[in-house]
């Protein structure tokens, strides 16, 4: 358990128009009253995750629905987006948005082009196609930034070889594409790739909320707890929920961990800090409080 003096990594994971439009200036706003920067990893393209509805039919994820009481907490709007015509692109509706967030002072790095695509194909989807999408999203985000973007997070934490090998083209300085315990070299095929991995090593709301007790009134509690002075620790929140429906909580979450010493960092200045990493194969595997497989650090 941390006490006192965790360093801890913020990563703010943007997937949709809502989570844009209105999540982001709240989390901004909250983050500054706590002299905290993060790293937001914005979603531009097409917000099209209203087509997630198909996966109803998976009990897995009904039950998660159900649990994190997923149309209160996102909103009707973002869960019917896109269902019955092309969603929105939000880097052109957002762009004022994402702009402040920089010049604010986080870190800004890309998410997705299409995040229900990627989320949805990225298994088997095409290396040609992958690239592209990367590419679009970098290309519009830094065009709304005026500045190189160097960082990724795969959606959903799913990311493919071919995936891993598009981004090495790209030149991002690292990426956060997987859950896991320390900072690594992603390997394929006994191949160490060059841009390293900053994985999430602590759960989300959605995994935790209605499982084994967990409820907002020890939520926060809980979360602390399972922070660790001896490894890396890197938080991802949401705008679509830390942003939003869970805005209040996420503000005490951030006092109750001012008291214990806990410094929030963006996952760059994270990487700037450690000293030397390994390399490790990633795999997929399943989570608990997850639908469906995500990607993880071997041996995580």
């Amino acid at each position: 358990m941390c006490e006192v003096g965790c360093t801890t990594g913020l990563r703010v994971d943007i997937d949709t128009l809502r989570g844009t439009q209105r999540g982001v200036p709240n989390l901004v706003d909250t983050l500054a009253r706590h002299k905290i920067k993060a790293t937001f990893f914005f979603s531009v393209g097409p917000d099209n995750m209203g087509r997630h509805l198909w996966r109803l039919l998976r009990p897995t994820f009904l039950l998660k629905m159900l649990r994190s009481g997923a149309a209160s907490l996102y909103g009707w709007d973002i869960i019917l987006r896109g269902t019955l015509w092309p969603g929105p692109v939000i880097g052109r509706s957002c762009a004022d948005i994402i702009r402040r967030t920089a010049e604010a002072g986080h870190e800004i790095g890309l998410h997705a082009w299409d995040h229900h695509l990627w989320q949805k194909k990225i298994e088997t989807m095409a290396a040609q196609r992958i690239g592209s999408e990367l590419q679009k999203g970098k290309a519009m985000l830094e065009g709304i930034i005026g500045m190189p973007v160097s960082s990724s997070a795969a959606p959903g934490w799913r990311c493919s070889e071919n995936a891993l090998l598009a981004k090495e083209s790209l030149g991002f300085l690292y990426n956060s594409d997987c859950r896991g315990n320390s900072i690594f070299f992603p390997e394929i095929h006994g191949r160490k790739l060059t841009h390293p991995q900053i994985p999430t090593t602590l759960p989300t709301y959605d995994e935790l909320i209605g499982r084994n007790g967990i409820t907002k009134a020890n939520y926060n509690s809980h979360l602390l707890s399972l922070f660790r002075a001896d490894r890396l620790n890197v938080l991802t929140i949401h705008a679509e929920a830390e942003g939003l429906s869970c805005a209040a909580l996420f503000e005490d979450f951030l006092s109750m961990a001012e008291k214990r010493g806990i410094r929030f960092l963006p996952l760059k200045e994270l990487l700037e800090l450690a000293q030397s990493f390994g390399s490790s194969p990633m795999l997929q595997r399943t989570a608990e409080g997850r639908d469906g497989w995500i990607s993880t650090q071997e041996g995580a």
